[in-house]
């Protein structure tokens, strides 16, 4: 026989050449017929079987209704929660109906949980220390939800980050649910649908809702606007390059904190406490009654991040005694409106057929110098407010 050649052997065997030879039938090793035509993807390969049993179609997702969403996210399915993160995120016309009214029902079950910002610089540690938060939460008692906005692929549009592999053993407990969000290139890394996510997590018994930002020097008056407490994570020893970063960003934080406060960075991290602190003692407090202080804390080994979650709780009990709580969750609800209605706007100017037709050759006579931006936006508003086509 040749190295190439296949052994032949009788057809009631079926006997490989490696199985023994009084081999019973509980033997592993077994040839059984292959199917007529070349390999998978290779020219003469059959559309079915060659016994004429065709493949079980592919199962296709159940479509959910109204009443499934609100079940399944009162009744803590996350399969459904993320279907109707999914659902509110989506900028389909049909969708965007579903979801206003998924959440309708579901508002008289919101407004129950703490919501905490957490920005920073890359490179700060924000994710540990998220997870280390949200493991300690856990353990306390609480159902944490991570709503972790990260940065858009300019080519997919999706996130590139992955926060559930950042915080892999968050994301392994029952108590915890994470959801990476692509930020859609919204300033300040914080997705336009944001706050809807907000919701469905708190109707779905989430009483503590971390939101994680990019942190990149943007605007962060976007995660100002809504959450109830704001922490500044940063590191000791950064370089007085990010300087303006920190101080554009200090004056939102209800919070700094010092990360990596462990092993031989531990003196840096206390001198830099320091150092912050007698910053802000010159700014303004960020919320009114309360005094923006400095922290330390180690993510690594757990260390501060007890007292960390301790000023929280201080913040939200002086601030519900005081009613800055709830004054700034309403006047919250009022921005968000009009955010929403400055959207519409936006959405209904440059979506409108006139101007599209306009447009690419206002775009030409401005770059050429023959039409000024001002007179450009004269007759683009111009053309919108005439309507028609």
């Amino acid at each position: 026989m040749g190295p190439g050649d296949i052994p032949i052997m009788s057809e009631d065997k079926k006997r490989p050449p490696w199985r023994p030879e009084h081999a019973g039938r509980a033997s592993a090793s077994r040839l059984i017929d292959g199917r007529a035509g070349g390999h998978d993807g290779m020219p003469g390969r059959p559309k079915r079987p060659a016994d004429g049993i065709e493949s079980p179609p592919k199962s296709r997702r159940r479509t959910l209704s109204i009443d499934d969403y609100v079940s399944g996210v009162r009744g803590g399915d996350r399969s459904i929660l993320g279907r109707a993160i999914t659902l509110v995120e989506s900028n389909a016309p049909a969708h965007m109906d579903q979801a206003q009214e998924m959440l309708k029902r579901l508002l008289p079950y919101t407004e129950n949980s703490i919501r905490v910002g957490v920005t920073g610089y890359p490179g700060a540690g924000k994710s540990t220390l998220i997870e280390a938060l949200g493991n300690f939460l856990c353990d306390r008692g609480h159902r944490v939800a991570v709503l972790a906005v990260d940065p858009s692929s300019s080519i997919t549009k999706g996130s590139i980050l992955g926060d559930k592999t950042r915080m892999e053993r968050l994301s392994h407990r029952r108590e915890a649910f994470i959801r990476p969000s692509p930020s859609s290139g919204v300033l300040g890394g914080v997705a336009r649908k944001s706050r809807e996510t907000i919701l469905v997590c708190e109707a779905a018994g989430y009483d503590v809702i971390l939101v994680e930002t990019l942190g990149v020097g943007q605007s962060e008056i976007t995660v100002r606007s809504m959450v109830d407490f704001f922490l500044l994570v940063l590191i000791a020893g950064a370089g007085d390059e990010l300087q303006g970063l920190k101080k554009g960003v200090m004056e939102l934080a209800d919070a700094l904190v010092i990360n990596k406060a462990d092993g031989n960075n531990l003196a840096k991290a206390e001198a830099a406490r320091s150092e912050f602190s007698q910053v802000l003692h010159y700014l303004q407090p960020a919320t009114d009654g309360w005094t923006t202080r400095a922290y330390t804390c180690s993510a690594l080994n757990g260390e501060g991040i007890p007292e960390l979650w301790g000023v929280v709780e201080d913040f939200r009990r002086q601030t519900t005694q005081t009613d800055v709580f709830q004054t700034r969750r309403r006047r919250q609800t009022m921005d968000w409106v009009q955010a929403m209605v400055q959207d519409y706007l936006r959405a209904s100017f440059f979506n409108h057929p006139g101007v599209k037709k306009m447009m690419p050759q206002v775009e030409r006579d401005v770059l050429a110098g023959t039409l000024s931006p001002t007179m450009a936006v004269q007759q683009l508003v111009q053309r919108f407010e005439r309507g028609g086509e």
